[in-house]
């Protein structure tokens, strides 16, 4: 598998990816170290017990890490959650849409690393 169809599998954006990591060597090395960040083992921990401190920041972590691997899905989603728990902010989802979005995320999370683990092992 290369990393363009390691892309294409996972719903990433392979170009926006290339923009910053700039070749497939990169790319390859980096989004194969997305399962060791700690961003979403915090984000779902805090989830638990619905810490707002600890939900804004690994949403907002693992954002960031999602958005500079071009995986936007990821991106697009911690972002919700890292806006809903933004100090200083209101919030607008009930606890019960929180755990949904929560759950919705941990599925495409689980994907992800499901076909990275793939790539890496036809590597």
């Amino acid at each position: 598998m290369t990393v363009q169809e390691l892309y294409a599998a996972i719903g990433g954006n392979y170009d926006a990816a290339k923009r910053i990591l700039t070749n497939d060597a990169l790319i390859g090395r980096f989004i194969t170290k997305l399962p060791e960040d700690q961003s979403f083992q915090r984000l779902t921990a805090a989830a638990e017990t619905l810490d707002a401190a600890g939900l804004f920041e690994g949403a907002h972590a693992m954002k960031g890490v999602c958005a500079n691997l071009g995986l936007e899905g990821l991106s697009a989603a911690a972002s919700t959650l890292a806006e809903e728990f933004r100090p200083g902010r209101a919030r607008s989802m009930d606890d019960a849409a929180v755990r949904a979005h929560v759950a919705e995320l941990a599925a495409l999370y689980e994907r992800t690393v499901e076909e990275i683990r793939r790539f890496q092992a036809e590597g």
